[in-house]
């Protein structure tokens, strides 16, 4: 079974890429999904984050996102505590995850995973898919997101591995400028290579690279 691990910085259109990988029928693992769950009303985290971070939980007993981020923008300390508690429930998802796709003799899946790089979940993937799209397209998107301020999108970009970085160290990328069209028929190309093993020698070294903690050559 090959592991696609499948990652992008803010407003690449990341969210846009995994619908169209369920559309093709590749099992996908959304790791903000299992967040949301984690911290909804009864969510397994809603508890600990409460003792980590008291008044963030709202009346309907679940964790209030918009506060809690308040609480952790911006605070590197405060956001390594709270990846201290959701982190090690994220992998226990995935690890069943991959488990019960490994049981179906899946061929392919996908790790859906915004940090990918950032929180070194690299090695757990055969290759890594990138999307990607110009900055100027990228401030667009971000900026229409409710809530968002210059100053918020400049601290998430600090938060994450440089966008150009992101591409080096990929093995596919997947620009998502052009049309949805055009992005469908770029995935389905390479879901293709990935279930019939046709792989280009870019994503061999690629995946030798990260492996040995480095990046695939240019």
């Amino acid at each position: 079974m090959i592991i696609l691990g499948l990652t992008g910085s803010i407003g690449m259109g990341k969210s846009t890429a995994a619908n169209m990988l369920r559309r093709l029928g590749v099992p996908l693992f959304d790791a903000d999904a299992v967040v949301h769950r984690l911290l909804a009303p009864g969510g397994a985290a809603v508890r600990l984050v409460e003792m980590g971070f008291p008044g963030v939980r709202n009346e309907a007993g679940g964790v209030d996102r918009q506060r809690l981020g308040q609480r952790v923008f911006g605070q590197p300390e405060a956001l390594r505590r709270l990846e201290g508690i959701l982190h090690p429930m994220v992998r226990t998802a995935e690890k069943g995850f991959v488990a019960r796709a490994r049981g179906r003799r899946e061929p392919l899946i996908v790790l859906d995973i915004p940090l990918l790089f950032e929180t070194g979940g690299t090695g757990r993937c055969d290759f890594v898919l990138v999307v990607s799209a110009p900055p100027r397209l990228q401030r667009a998107r971000v900026m229409r997101r409710p809530g968002m301020t210059a100053s918020r999108f400049a601290g998430i970009l600090r938060a994450q591995l440089p966008d150009p970085e992101k591409r080096r160290r990929a093995d596919f990328v997947v620009l998502t400028a052009l049309s949805r069209g055009a992005t469908l028929r770029r995935l389905r190309t390479i879901v293709g290579q990935l279930r019939h093993g046709n792989l280009p020698r870019r994503s061999r070294r690629g995946r030798a690279a990260r492996r040995q903690g480095g990046r695939a050559d240019a």
